[in-house]
């Protein structure tokens, strides 16, 4: 079986959007407020039927074990996963994702903040652990590569970023990308796939994502990255597989209280 990224743009809408075709690996991208987004998710993951589901929001030195039984009490799902302080968006967006696919296996993939600040003191390789090279964490990013990611962080971040810590932002980021596409091998080799990952669209897209270090570390796993945009149906930056779009949420400008100051 030798490693693909399935070359497919579609935005939602058309009839063919609502067939999502076969990998092994499916990388399933989010605005993660927009409940549509999550919506989507879950109408894949019923369609595809995974074995495993990896998640960029469980931690899984914490997690509990996710069992058909406790699927199906959302109330005890989110306590038991303890959603409700965990900063991300209310647990009803997410939980039809579980219900879809309630014999799944699950794997968690954070990298929980004190991991994230110890890292910042480390090398990359070394806040990874064992199997750093296989992700490409050994190497540096090409210089064109770094410069962008170095300015999407200074953006994300309102343009409040000293400059000096915009390279160990990036380095987070890619930590955060082979942390999913370590748990997305994981998840294949113990269940046979398919494998569904929910994440970010940063994190889902395919040039230098985590399909891009699981194409690196696993070059015979086939894999698609859907990348689900908002509005006026621009995709998503990364170069996806898929493109879809959705109405988008009304949010507050989060740069407003910078703006303030």
């Amino acid at each position: 079986m030798k490693h693909a990224i399935l070359g497919l743009m579609l935005f939602a809408g058309s009839a063919a959007a609502d067939t999502i075709p076969v990998a092994n690996v499916l990388f399933l991208g989010e605005v993660h407020d927009n409940p549509a987004h999550h919506a989507r998710q879950a109408e894949i993951v019923a369609e595809v039927k995974p074995r495993a589901i990896v998640w960029e929001m469980l931690d899984p030195d914490s997690m509990p074990p996710i069992t058909p039984e406790l699927i199906g009490d959302e109330a005890a799902l989110g306590a038991a996963l303890n959603w409700a302080d965990s900063g991300w968006p209310d647990f009803s967006m997410y939980y039809p994702i579980f219900a879809a696919a309630p014999e799944a296996v699950h794997f968690g993939a954070q990298l929980p903040r004190g991991a994230a600040r110890a890292a910042m003191g480390q090398s990359l390789a070394d806040a990874f652990g064992e199997g750093a090279a296989r992700f490409g964490l050994d190497q540096p990013l090409p210089d064109a590569q770094q410069e962008r990611r170095e300015a999407l962080q200074m953006a994300a971040h309102c343009d409040a970023l000293p400059a000096e810590i915009l390279p160990r932002m990036v380095d987070i980021q890619r930590l955060r990308d082979a942390r999913l596409a370590a748990a997305a091998l994981e998840a294949l080799e113990a269940t046979g796939g398919p494998v569904a990952v929910i994440t970010g669209n940063g994190h889902a897209r395919k040039d230098w994502g985590a399909p891009a270090l699981l194409a690196l570390a696993a070059p015979d796993v086939t894999i698609l990255a859907l990348g689900q945009g908002e509005n006026d149906g621009t995709a998503p930056d990364g170069g996806f597989d898929l493109t879809e779009s959705a109405p988008a949420v009304e949010r507050p400008d989060p740069c407003e209280a910078f703006r303030a100051r």
